[in-house]
């Protein structure tokens, strides 16, 4: 049922896409480092978004390998301590004389 949802967005998505497409084609000038170019108005928009997102995926994959290795490490350090809690002794408490 989730897959069906996922379908439907993706395609409510791009059909939002292809009627923003048809409606920006007009050329914009793109001024680059060395030069410049005309681009549909659609095209421009896109890479931008492709762009950004390129930006924030790369910026989540870092932050969730970060995540991943700090949970490797505190899985460690508890497994290190449950191994000396499980090794230490114990040494009976002595018993004293009842206070009268």
């Amino acid at each position: 049922m989730r897959g069906q949802w996922y379908m439907l967005i993706g395609l409510v998505f791009a059909l939002i896409i292809a009627v923003f497409a048809v409606i920006n084609v007009e050329s914009v000038r793109v001024n680059y480092l060395i030069g410049e170019a005309y681009w549909p108005l659609i095209l421009v928009i896109l890479g931008s978004v492709l762009m950004g997102a390129l930006v924030v995926g790369s910026l989540g994959l870092f932050k969730i390998y970060q995540l991943q290795s700090e949970i490797k490490r505190l899985k460690k350090q508890h497994q290190n301590q449950d191994f000396s809690i499980e090794n230490e002794t114990v040494e009976p408490l002595e018993e004293k004389e009842p206070l009268s």
